[in-house]
């Protein structure tokens, strides 16, 4: 199945007209005939069934069928990670934490973070990318960049299980004796230099606990796809 999709899909829908993108990549790449069926998704769960009526290229239009409303992740993950040094790390690690499964990321910057400025537009295209690739009909949602400090005073009041982690040789415990299945967690990952103490410090005091992903010293974006996939494997084993 391919998997098209469009922000302004909504449920009631009848018919949808595709912008030149996507019209040029159902005509010209997949050579998709009138009357050929087509799947589609607003990323918010919607999944609609369609009939390609028209082909042409720069405007492909559909009428929609059926409209089916797909169940979300049975836990919410919501990561915050700094940025990593080489950009193309970080793209990879949104690429594929999309695949295997969160619901919100946002990008931190932290006093050892190196690089401070994202490419919010394109972070948006790799995670749709990776979404119509997974045939998730819910994409995840990415936050605009901001510091630590200011990520842990906007999550006070959200009840999700909070968990920092970090490579200081302080009290930690195992990440996968933490999560809860069908349970909604933050996970804070560092920089490539870790967490400062003075971060850590802070996080606890704020109610997170340090976790462990391991032995090993992980990357930043190793670190953040390890997290994510624990919590994905909890949620499946149950």
């Amino acid at each position: 199945m391919q998997l098209f999709y469009s922000q302004d899909l909504k449920a009631n829908e009848t018919q949808f007209s595709f912008g030149k993108q996507e019209s040029r990549h159902i005509s010209k790449v997949l050579r998709k005939q009138i009357g050929a069926t087509v799947h589609l998704t607003n990323g918010r769960g919607d999944l609609f069934t369609a009939t390609l009526q028209s082909n042409d290229p720069k405007c492909c239009v559909v009428a929609i069928t059926d409209v089916s409303q797909k169940k979300p992740l049975p836990y919410c993950l919501h990561l915050a990670i700094s940025p990593t040094k080489l950009n193309d790390r970080f793209e990879w690690f949104l690429e594929k934490a999309t695949e295997i499964g969160i619901t919100q990321i946002t990008p931190i910057i932290c006093n050892r973070s190196e690089r401070k400025v994202i490419k919010h537009p394109r972070y948006q295209k790799i995670i749709l990318s990776a979404a119509k690739q997974s045939l998730t009909c819910h994409f995840p949602v990415l936050h605009p960049v901001c510091s630590f400090k200011e990520f842990l005073e906007k999550q006070t009041q959200t009840p999700h299980q909070k968990l920092i982690a970090h490579c200081q040789d302080q009290e930690k415990r195992a990440l996968k004796s933490q999560i809860k299945p069908n349970d909604n967690h933050i996970i804070l990952i560092g920089p490539e230099g870790d967490f400062s103490d003075i971060e850590i410090s802070l996080a606890t005091t704020m109610g997170y606990t340090g976790v462990s992903l391991g032995d090993r010293r992980l990357r930043t974006e190793t670190a953040a796809i390890v997290a994510c996939h624990s919590v994905a494997y909890s949620n499946q084993i149950t």
